[in-house]
């Protein structure tokens, strides 16, 4: 509960923060005396919208170590340490892409990448996952999160975040602004906007978010198989990635914060909110792949 409320207290901040610039840019004076000025609007959204995501995506490697309190092998101190970078290391190379900084935390069976670019990334891997998994199944869940960095999910993640966030908020202001005027009297000569328009986008916000929340839950489902597939790849044998999948189905499988859960092993709330596909059916497209 903790991590979930420093998460929306962050995120807050962040929408404080770009409010403040859309008003000194003047992006956000969109509501005028002769009415809806699309083009200001547009340049607060894409502002709001962007501006937000991709904060998010350059804070996500220093956040997901505050938030998991993972620790960054900087040396190994044992020989479980040195197999770990080790993997690490030579599943990179053979993704093509520089090594990544590889972290331990405390936590129920889990593991996730997150980082802003390919070439500095994050792996992390928790400690219930290394004590109740054999080496061959921690290197296919490893091969899982080198898969998400190689195929640049973060990025593309947060790009389609950048776009519905824009969209949620310029449809939720042009709706309000529409509904603020069919609510007015005729003898209504006030100029600013009304309680009609900033209840209306309030609620849409809201509403809207939710329907966007769904559509990148959709899209991060699928890169699981991706990365599944990827994992696959790089071991050239899809056989541990299904043994992984099917020991991670029959553990508990530790929740991760939500700045990472979209880039965990697995994760999720719900089946419309989830941002991972139930276990049993990641194993049979595994098993139904060719190789």
């Amino acid at each position: 509960m903790k991590r979930i409320l420093l998460f929306v207290l962050t995120n807050l901040a962040v929408m404080v923060v770009l409010g403040v610039v859309a008003s000194l840019l003047g992006v956000n004076r969109y509501l005028t005396a002769n009415g809806l000025n699309l083009s200001a609007l547009l340049g607060f959204s894409l502002i709001m919208g962007f501006g937000g995501a991709i904060i998010s995506l350059l804070m996500s490697k220093p956040m997901a170590k505050w938030s998991t309190g993972a620790h960054v092998i900087n040396q190994p101190s044992n020989q479980d340490e040195a197999w770990l970078v080790s993997v690490v290391q030579r599943l990179s190379e053979r993704a093509g892409i520089a090594m990544p900084e590889v972290a331990i935390y405390e936590g129920e069976p889990n593991a996730f990448a997150t980082g802003a670019f390919k070439n500095s990334a994050l792996v992390a891997v928790s400690t219930g996952l290394l004590q109740g998994m054999t080496k061959e199944e921690i290197e296919a869940v490893l091969g899982h999160e080198i898969a998400h960095v190689a195929n640049g999910d973060m990025v593309t993640l947060t790009l389609i975040q950048g776009v519905l966030n824009t969209f949620v908020v310029f449809l939720s202001r042009v709706i309000g602004y529409f509904v603020d005027n069919m609510l007015r009297s005729k003898d209504d000569e006030s100029t600013g906007p009304g309680m009609g328009y900033y209840i209306t986008s309030f609620v849409l916000d809201i509403v809207l978010g939710f329907v966007a929340s769904m559509i990148v839950a959709w899209f991060s489902r699928h890169r699981e198989f991706r990365a599944d597939e990827g994992s696959a790849q790089l071991l050239g044998n899809k056989q541990p990635m299904i043994n992984a999948l099917a020991r991670l189905n029959s553990m508990q499988a530790g929740n991760l914060p939500p700045s990472v859960a979209a880039m965990g092993i697995t994760g999720g709330l719900g089946k419309l909110f989830a941002s991972h596909p139930p276990l049993e059916d990641r194993i049979a497209a595994l098993q139904n792949a060719q190789g």
